[in-house]
């Protein structure tokens, strides 16, 4: 078995998502166990480049991790001829810069969704990385999560019959921070403040409908059209600093989709609500042969012959335990992270040199039903989701 080093240059790892699901529980998880087998004579190592905009952070998480290279200038780094894939986990509204700089390097491309701002951005991305003839994937990690994969297995054993509707519910409570002299709840925030501010890419329309966008595509039916409704439902927050500032982006999605062959789906967003439900995502399936419940790690189905058979009257004590006769999905005993996993494709795929199904283009999609979300709540309409014509 021969190793081969595959240098990544890491950007925005001193963020949430950079640091805790990419790097070290991907990237580093992956060189723990030795790298990642291309075939019965080659393994391939990632070799991490951290950057990033704050040099104490940087020297920190280098030190870490026993000495990991890092630093504040990107344009080094692209300009490095080793390094072949450039990851972008910045905030959305710095990517499409950064991004195009690695597409003039030559370098493979996998970054975090949002891909841009808007579609028209997208696109662009997605255009550059096809002139380029660059592998480019983007971050679709639901696909991955061990509930989900359970769910997709029902699918395709027909499981279901014909899907009839989908209802999801996403969300948590949030702290706002702040002191309760201030006005606020006394805990630390959980999100970075930035979420909550629209003029730096904040918002959970953008943030959570290009999620929905590729789990609705890829397990139910491409979507054709949306009704959403957003809110800013805490307008004070608190930041890192402890100062308090006025929450510009919506913290609340109500959204309802069509999809292809009439499925109907719902999806409540939310970092202001409280959890009693089986997990932080669920997603409830009814068809005409059954229904499930996934989660993040697991899956319950309720087959036709076991629904019950329950008759409205509030006037007495139910008799149904409405929480029997669903069965857990067996899957996969020890799974792995769902951002670790789709890594581990999209490194496969960039050192063969073959293309990414999960890429840019779909990305421009997921782009592009948030910013129809925002159409919708602005107007207060439903908005059509026209084809994408450049997308192949």
């Amino acid at each position: 078995m021969v190793d081969r080093s595959v240098r990544i240059v890491m950007n925005g790892v001193t963020g949430r998502m950079g640091l805790n699901q990419h790097l070290v529980r991907s990237i580093n998880a992956i060189r723990d166990d030795g790298g990642i087998d291309i075939d019965d004579k080659t393994r391939i190592v990632p070799e991490p480049v951290l950057v990033g905009r704050d040099e104490s952070k940087l020297r920190h998480i280098s030190e870490s991790f026993g000495g990991f290279p890092w630093t504040t200038d990107l344009d080094q780094a692209l300009s490095d001829p080793e390094a072949a894939i450039y990851f972008d986990a910045q905030t959305t509204d710095r990517r499409v810069e950064s991004v195009l700089k690695a597409i003039n390097q030559g370098k493979h491309v996998y970054c975090e969704k949002p891909t841009a701002t808007n579609v028209d951005e997208a696109l662009l991305l997605y255009k550059a990385a096809e002139h380029a003839g660059i592998v480019h994937g983007v971050v679709q990690d639901k696909l991955w999560l061990p509930g989900i994969v359970k769910l997709k297995g029902l699918l395709d054993t027909g499981f279901f019959g014909r899907v009839l509707s989908v209802r999801g519910e996403f969300g948590y409570w949030v702290f706002v921070g702040g002191t309760a002299e201030e006005g606020g709840d006394g805990q630390l925030p959980q999100r970075p403040s930035w979420n909550y501010r629209r003029e730096d890419g904040g918002g959970i329309i953008f943030d959570m409908l290009c999620h929905w966008r590729y789990l609705l595509d890829r397990l139910f039916g491409g979507v054709r059209s949306v009704s959403c409704l957003g809110a800013t439902h805490q307008s004070d927050r608190w930041n890192e600093a402890g100062n308090r500032y006025v929450a510009t982006a919506d913290d609340a999605a109500y959204a309802t989709f069509e999809l292809e062959g009439g499925v109907i789906a719902q999806f409540n967003s939310s970092w202001c609500v409280r959890v009693r439900r089986d997990d932080l995502l669920t997603l409830h399936v009814d068809g005409t042969d059954g229904s499930a419940i996934a989660g993040l790690r697991e899956c319950w189905a309720q087959p036709a012959g076991s629904t019950p058979r329950p008759v409205w009257n509030p006037d007495v004590p139910g008799n149904i335990d409405f929480f029997d006769g669903w069965d857990p999905v067996p899957g996969d005993p020890n799974p792995k992270n769902a951002f670790r996993a789709q890594w581990e494709l999209f490194l496969k795929h960039a050192f063969l040199g073959t293309r990414f199904p999960w890429n840019l283009g779909e990305a421009a999609k997921g782009v592009q039903l948030a910013e129809c979300g925002m159409a919708s709540w602005k107007r207060r309409q439903w908005v059509d989701i026209p084809t994408i014509d450049a997308v192949v």
